[in-house]
């Protein structure tokens, strides 16, 4: 299927698949990089803030919040990870 006929929600949940494909220990180089490939089709097709924010609807703001929050203070958490949890808190409007 086109990238570009993906409602925001389906593009999200391929993602978020791809994503998991690509960390996964069980999938062979060749997925991988496959599914490298599809995730940059599909950022490629509209704004990645769209795409995340389309896998947040339905979701208690409150509930976003307080997991990014906890990811700032988890030592398995990567900084760069951390990083990107406080600018995410930040867009919402809190801390």
């Amino acid at each position: 299927m086109d990238p570009q006929q993906l409602s925001p929600e389906e593009a999200a949940n391929k993602a978020r698949g791809y994503k998991a494909a690509m960390h996964n220990p069980n999938v062979s180089e060749q997925a991988k990089k496959h599914s490298e490939q599809a995730l940059h089709d599909i950022e490629g097709t509209g704004q990645p803030e769209q795409l995340q924010e389309a896998g947040e609807e339905g979701k208690d703001p409150g509930n976003v919040a307080r997991g990014l929050k906890a990811a700032t203070h988890n030592p398995r958490v990567s900084q760069r990870a951390k990083e990107e949890a406080e600018e995410r808190l930040e867009r919402m409007g809190g801390e």
